[in-house]
């Protein structure tokens, strides 16, 4: 296995919105795959079809898509060990099940729902497993020929492991170290449902195996399920095949207790989703960080940093810094707690940091989608330049940089009226002179300098005229340096805003 190349997977379900923690999962495979020169596979587990929603694959696969997280195989992009998708593995799952039936590692049930149930309400705590399994309607219970005639006659049968009593099974996790397990803790697993379809269990292993991978990175929360999984390698003859385990660290609540879910987002007001998610049954949209204005770099250096560190006081990474600097000896063994204002710091730093040329990208539709032109590209990146450092969502650039392109409708009057008089009228009246006497082009330097010296020169203190002048230009109390404002806005703007103002100033 050393010698092997690294290779990786992601194998969600398409059963809904991806989750933050997800791509965490997702991240911290690729970060590993690519830090060793390996490969990241997407392989999507379907075999629940009564879970199975329309559109989700296609959902999972823009999510990696706009984090920049693209797989070397799946479904759409093929790879030497296609098909990807479970469901269209079917047929390969039964031979190996049925192995495991013939060397008396599992068994056929032909309990029915209604049976089962019964025992759950009968008996409490009630678990298909070394306890019970004596007792009910199966292989090991049913004699031989009347096992075959039920096979024969197709009766409805899922196969279940065989857990073995009093025995420990063990592995070293490449996060938590030594991990042991009591098998007695352990139900007998469905590995091949009635549909033919395999269960989690059976499939995760059979397609590891056959997938060549090398390691395994899953939430903590499988860790119960690690007894079954160890079980089938070591009976399937593959056990110096397994890949090595890495459990990773659940994602929690901001208040530390417990996972993190889609209903305490919606109850704390923020997202959970890498992207929105419509729900087609209940037609309920669940918002997306990208939805919300987050840049794909602050999604994913947000979500590294819950969960690990470089041993440096650095929070800020690109992926291709991420691959270089990532290690496994990194990853805490403890959750993480989430803070959402922590994140918006990550996306608001990102905006800083982001190329200008990026985020005209992002920035140019969301001005277009409010109705206004944008046509002229450099005075964009002009704009972009002068604001950013003010944005911490996207959208945040609709308000913090729409008064370049339109004029205010509106104007805080309650911050000008009340202390506004006729001199104040005189002096911007002779400030618009100032403008039209200085050029077309405005140094915001000098228009500072010239601004404080008319001030000066009307015995008026020049504090009291930069919020006018600011809202003015912009309509409220916000932006940049007023100054930089009117040297972009140009000299002809600048005027026709001033004059537009002290109508509604003076009326």
């Amino acid at each position: 296995m050393a010698n092997q190349k690294v290779r990786v997977r992601f194998a969600p379900s398409p059963t809904g919105g991806l989750h933050l923690g997800g791509v965490r999962t997702v991240l911290f495979n690729y970060l590993f795959a690519k830090k060793h020169g390996g490969d990241f596979v997407l392989r999507i587990e379907d075999t629940d079809q009564g879970r199975y929603v329309a559109g989700a694959e296609d959902y999972i696969m823009e999510c990696l898509k706009w984090c920049g997280l693209n797989p070397d195989e799946s479904p759409a992009v093929g790879g030497p060990f296609a098909p990807y998708r479970q469901s269209e593995r079917k047929a390969l799952y039964r031979e190996y099940a049925e192995r495991l039936v013939m060397q008396g590692h599992a068994y056929y049930a032909f309990d029915t729902p209604e049976e089962l149930e019964l025992n759950r309400r009968e008996i409490p705590n009630f678990q298909y497993g070394h306890a019970y399994r004596d007792t009910l309607r199966n292989s090991l219970t049913l004699a031989q020929n009347e096992v075959d005639q039920l096979l024969k006659d197709h009766v409805p049968h899922v196969i279940r492991i065989k857990m073995p009593a009093d025995e420990s099974v063990h592995f070293e996790d490449m996060i938590r170290g030594h991990v042991s397990f009591d098998t007695n803790q352990s139900d007998d697993k469905v590995l091949l449902k009635a549909d033919g379809m395999p269960t989690y269990h059976l499939a995760v292993v059979v397609d590891d195996y056959l997938m060549k991978i090398t390691h395994a990175f899953r939430g903590e929360e499988w860790l119960p399920s690690a007894p079954v999984h160890l079980l089938l390698w070591e009976y399937l003859g593959w056990k110096a095949a397994m890949p090595q385990w890495a459990h990773l660290p659940l994602i929690l609540k901001p208040d530390g207790h417990g996972k993190l879910s889609k209903r305490d987002g919606a109850r704390l007001g923020f997202p959970v989703y890498a992207m929105s998610w419509f729900d087609e049954k209940t037609g309920e949209v669940t918002a997306g960080f990208r939805e919300l204005g987050f840049l794909p770099e602050a999604f994913l250096n947000l979500l590294v940093m819950l969960g690990w560190n470089d041993g440096t006081d650095n929070e800020i990474f690109s992926l291709d810094e991420l691959i270089m600097r990532f290690s496994i000896e990194r990853i805490n063994k403890a959750g993480a707690k989430f803070d959402y204002e922590k994140a918006k710091w990550f996306n608001a730093e990102w905006i800083k940091r982001l190329d200008v040329a990026r985020l005209i990208g992002y920035v140019k539709p969301i001005l277009e989608e409010k109705g206004l032109v944008v046509d002229d590209e450099d005075y964009l990146i002009k704009v972009i330049q002068l604001v950013k450092e003010r944005c911490i969502l996207l959208p945040d650039f609709y308000q913090q940089a729409s008064y370049f392109f339109a004029g205010p409708a509106e104007y805080d009057l309650n911050a000008v009226k009340p202390k506004w008089t006729d001199a104040k009228t005189d002096f911007f009246k002779g400030f618009i002179s100032m403008l039209q006497n200085i050029g077309s082009t405005i140094d915001p330097q000098d228009l500072e300098i010239r601004f404080k010296a008319l001030a000066d020169e009307r015995g008026i203190k020049a504090g009291e005229l930069m919020l006018p002048f600011r809202i003015m230009l912009v309509g409220g109390k916000f932006g940049p340096h007023v100054f930089d404002i009117a040297a972009l806005l140009g000299q002809n703007e600048t005027i026709i805003r001033i004059e537009q103002a002290l109508l509604k100033f003076t009326s």
